[in-house]
């Protein structure tokens, strides 16, 4: 592989718009992908999140379950004391003792009604509990069902494309490497500004294949002459002479038919 400085500006030129080609054939290949790795992505956060999201509502439940086995064991533990403090009241010496048996009875018994009304309120929060829960699974099932799906067709994709894919980014490299840091940074920065990633384009029929504004024929002969690196001064794109692209431009469609 030659080293950089000893490169003329035709061999250049060749080897920016070989990376041109190269790199806008990747661009084809992740447009056949459209916005499939982000539908998957999405896909994925979504069935997380409502997974998430079904793992805490099955632990609520959970906690309601031992609340309410918590308050069915306090209610045992208050008709224990009522029986225990009837018992007494068969053995008292006075009324007053009495008394203060009753109105502890009168409280447990109180107890016993405020512990029903929960376990009553909390079994009302359990029937809604399920009900969401139901609801949740059936919409994480329909959007893993989904999701499954478009990773399928997501994978179906890149098992076709992923040798070429891999071939064209260590060619991509190969060329990068062959090309000045000041050329690849231009490269690079016209090619994020531009929609469809053309940053070095060919003369056709006298004006810029990337912009399709005239070229003055003074400039034509310039760039036809391959002397020095010239932009289209309305794109800023890099401009190369149609025969230097259609010679490139054979030379890669060989090297793609035999990925």
């Amino acid at each position: 592989m030659a080293n950089i400085k000893e490169l003329s500006v035709e061999e250049k030129l060749r080897a920016l718009y070989d990376l041109q080609l190269i790199d806008s054939r990747i661009d084809e290949i992740r447009n056949v992908r459209g916005e499939l790795p982000l539908e998957v992505e999405d896909l994925e956060d979504e069935v997380a999140g409502l997974s998430t999201r079904l793992e805490k509502l099955k632990g609520d439940l959970e906690s309601i379950e031992e609340q309410i086995k918590g308050k069915k064991a306090a209610i045992e533990d208050h008709k224990a004391a009522i029986k225990k403090y009837t018992e007494q009241q068969k053995n008292v010496r006075n009324n007053r003792e009495f008394n203060s048996l009753t109105k502890e009875v009168e409280f447990q018994e109180l107890e016993i009604q405020l512990a029903e009304k929960h376990i009553k309120e909390m079994k009302a929060s359990i029937e809604h509990k399920k009900e969401t829960i139901a609801q949740s699974q059936e919409k994480l099932d329909a959007k893993q069902t989904h999701l499954d799906h478009k990773k399928s067709e997501l994978d179906a994709i890149m098992a076709e494309t992923e040798k070429e894919e891999n071939f064209l980014f260590e060619k991509s490299n190969e060329y990068r490497a062959l090309i000045e840091q000041r050329l690849l940074t231009a490269y690079d920065r016209i090619r994020g500004s531009v929609r469809n990633g053309l940053a070095v384009v060919s003369i056709e029929r006298g004006a810029s294949a990337g912009s399709f504004f005239t070229i003055p024929p003074q400039t034509q002969m310039e760039i036809a002459a391959r002397k020095k690196i010239l932009t289209d001064e309305h794109s800023g794109r890099i401009l190369v002479d149609s025969s230097l692209a259609d010679e490139e431009r054979e030379k890669m469609e060989q090297l793609f038919a035999s990925i």
